[in-house]
């Protein structure tokens, strides 16, 4: 970039309101301008309060901020509690095609397969034996809906939930769920809320399996010493970035563990400001809430 524009280093020149725009475009031009040496980073995005809202619309501009930080160089990827069939339509709406998906909270990473149409496969998963844990969820949650994910990718629930994408899922009586290892395991307790869960499991302990209680009283179990940041590292190895050249956004317990690999490792973790406390507190940085569109905040900043 020609700094001919530019007042010298320590000055302060007034322009106009022309001038000014003109010199923030040539700016913006610069950045995407692959010419122009730019530090390349690994944007990692959560789905859920991070770039969905409740109703599943995008945050306001995250589409056409994530289209910038793609035309920068930058590599965007998503990394979710979700398994890979409710992510991969998220993927087409924002016209991504990142070389890899975090999926299950870490148990997932599908690959980007070569060729003209973005296809993945299940490259690395990660399974458990869930039959202890279940039984000892059923005895405090007789009423709850249980789901397990399986290594193949299918599903087994329960019962029928309104929020739960149910392709590639079938309906099993719950001993079902116990006969074979699980990538993952979702339990939904329609008449519980967020703290319930938060109390529960700390009263019963689940010191055998990794666990998060999402922001709708969710809980998400996976195996043992597995989250989102385990599997980010094996990516990260993987593609070759700096671990200081990291930026994660997120908004969930499940993001606290990935918020933690990135700040150790000299990289970035930014939480969405309507996230809990524990979670803003485990983040370097706090943006606006996905409803005044935090993600998009953060990477026209960039």
């Amino acid at each position: 970039m020609s700094e001919a524009h530019l007042p010298p280093t320590g000055s302060i020149k007034v322009v106009g309101p022309k001038k000014a725009a003109k010199l923030v475009e040539e700016i913006a031009r610069d950045t995407e301008n692959p010419d122009v040496a730019t530090e390349r980073l690994l944007i990692v995005l959560d789905i859920d309060g991070t770039i969905l809202l409740e109703d599943e619309s995008l945050s306001p501009g995250v589409a056409e901020a994530v289209e910038h930080a793609h035309r920068t160089g930058h590599e965007v990827m998503l990394a979710t509690g979700r398994s890979w069939e409710g992510t991969r339509g998220i993927l087409r709406v924002l016209q991504l095609e990142p070389e890899y998906v975090v999926c299950s909270n870490g148990a997932v990473i599908m690959r980007r397969l070569e060729g003209d149409e973005a296809h993945y496969e299940r490259f690395f998963t990660e399974t458990f034996d869930a039959t202890e844990v279940l039984m000892l969820l059923r005895e405090h949650l007789p009423d709850a809906r249980y789901m397990v994910e399986l290594a193949d990718g299918r599903r087994l629930y329960t019962e029928h939930l309104e929020d739960w994408n149910l392709v590639n899922a079938k309906r099993v009586e719950f001993e079902e769920l116990t006969a074979q290892p699980v990538c993952r395991v979702v339990v939904v307790s329609p008449g519980h809320n967020e703290q319930d869960f938060v109390e529960l499991v700390q009263r019963i302990g689940l010191n055998q399996v990794s666990y998060a209680v999402g922001w709708t009283a969710w809980l998400d179990i996976a195996p043992k010493g597995v989250d989102k940041s385990t599997a980010l590292e094996r990516v990260r190895e993987w593609t070759g970035f700096d671990p200081a050249h990291v930026l994660v956004i997120g908004d969930g317990r499940n993001d606290v563990g990935m918020f933690r690999w990135a700040r150790e490792n000299g990289g970035r973790a930014v939480a969405m400001k309507q996230g809990p406390q524990e979670v803003r507190d485990a983040a370097g940085e706090i943006t606006l809430s996905v409803q005044e569109g935090g993600v998009a905040e953060v990477l026209r900043n960039l």
